[in-house]
């Protein structure tokens, strides 16, 4: 059981000042986030159910808790979010946004609220390679990346020549796109942060695995229009949230018993 705000107040991690000044209750304000629903664990649509569901999804909820916001749901392609939140089509969005320094030139970033890294997706059965570096010397092979994503750049300036218009990585419109490319042998590799890698992986049965080393870090964050006074609110509620063991307890619920496709 996560410890209760009070009890952190009590226990001298959180001041009783700070959770004033630092969560403001923003009146039943709507927020509107705009998303991708294709990425697994983060944020998707239960096969099942048909219902939007995920890591993302739960955190929302729970902030819009602590800041008293009545948060509602677009979808849009991750090709078009950043350019429509930074043109103040939606107050917010999220899909496992990597803050990085040419995208903050077009949105504001919230402080970070997962760190991961790049890890090679490969089909279950491959021998041909177990690195980056066997990859790219065998010319046979193809990968498949979003373009504009974190793991296309990985792809195509860590692993391959840094010609983003290189044949050998097949552009798809969706990560779902890709990853099912890769189960049908279309492509050969597809790259993902680890926190959706492991659950890919540990959802297959088999028939994928992770082979190589971590390629780099990134960090996670919700992007909003530049100036947007939802910033701050979301950034205390989101320190709150690591504080208290939220945080922690959405990676366990996500990453470790949520099962994909069960």
């Amino acid at each position: 059981m996560k410890p209760t705000l009070t009890a952190l107040v009590l226990a001298g991690i959180i001041s009783a000042e700070a959770v004033l000044a630092e969560v403001p209750d923003l009146g039943g304000r709507e927020v509107v986030v705009v998303t991708e629903n294709a990425y697994p664990p983060l944020q998707f649509v239960d096969p099942k159910s048909g219902d939007a569901i995920g890591w993302e999804y739960d955190a929302m909820a729970e902030i819009g808790d602590r800041l008293n916001i009545e948060v509602v749901y677009e979808n849009i392609s991750w090709d078009a979010m950043i350019a429509a939140v930074s043109e103040g089509q939606y107050d917010m969005g999220m899909t496992g946004i990597t803050i990085r320094e040419d995208r903050m030139e077009k949105v504001d970033f919230s402080d970070s609220y997962m760190v991961s890294q790049m890890m090679m997706i490969v089909a279950g059965d491959e021998s041909r390679f177990d690195d980056g570096e066997s990859f790219a010397a065998n010319p046979d092979l193809l990968a498949g990346a979003q373009p504009g994503t974190t793991p296309f750049y990985v792809t195509i300036y860590d692993i391959l020549d840094g010609d983003e218009a290189n044949p050998r990585v097949i552009q798809f419109e969706t990560f779902g796109a890709a990853l099912q490319a890769l189960r049908t042998g279309d492509v050969d590799l597809v790259l993902s942060d680890s926190t959706a890698a492991n659950g890919y992986v540990s959802a297959s049965e088999g028939k994928l695995k992770i082979v190589g080393e971590p390629l780099g870090t990134e960090e996670f964050g919700f992007i909003f229009p530049k100036g947007s006074d939802l910033v701050g609110p979301m950034n205390a509620a989101i320190s709150e949230m690591k504080a208290d063991g939220t945080l922690d307890a959405l990676n366990t619920k996500w990453f470790l018993e949520y099962k994909l496709g069960q």
